[in-house]
């Protein structure tokens, strides 16, 4: 069993064709908060099956639609989505908590708008932090991240860079 999964952050109600043309592939689209328009989960969701988490600048209707925190589980994999986890290995007291209780192997969050993926030997995750889609914010380049999920491994992951901000 192998899927095909987008992750997205912080689009802050920011629409790109271009998801649409990385993700169509795509068995699932993960977007991990900052969302800031329901208009933006369903376009994604008539590429793909999609599963979200709100973020600190949604408003109470995406609030309504989406939790804070999802906990996905495909074979071996627990997944464990949010917005604001904190950075690499020094997370929010929050999501240390959440981490103890999920004992997730994959945290998925936004927040920074800094696209990070990396191992976390202290607490054996795989940390993946898609950066920010939208072009609100600081950052300089827009990006986003697929990879193909089996029940033991994830393969093939690649971070995508969109076409950069308009400064």
């Amino acid at each position: 069993m192998m899927k095909k999964i987008g992750i997205i952050s912080d689009t802050h109600g920011f629409w790109d064709e271009a998801f649409r043309r990385y993700f169509y592939e795509c068995d699932e689209i993960w977007h991990a908060g900052d969302i800031g328009n329901l208009n933006i989960t369903d376009k994604l969701e008539e590429i793909a099956p999609l599963k979200a988490v709100f973020g600190n600048i949604d408003n109470n209707e995406i609030r309504q639609e989406f939790q804070e925190d999802e906990v996905l589980e495909y074979g071996n994999q627990k997944i464990f989505l949010t917005h604001i986890a904190g950075k690499l290995g020094s997370y929010h007291q929050n999501s240390k908590e959440k981490i103890a209780l999920y004992k997730p192997n994959v945290l998925v969050c936004g927040h920074s708008h800094i696209c990070k993926v990396a191992y976390d030997k202290k607490y054996q995750l795989l940390y993946i932090n898609p950066g920010a889609a939208g072009i609100i914010g600081f950052h300089k380049v827009r990006t986003i991240i697929r990879l193909e999920l089996n029940e033991d491994a994830i393969n093939n992951l690649e971070v995508i860079e969109l076409k950069r901000k308009l400064s």
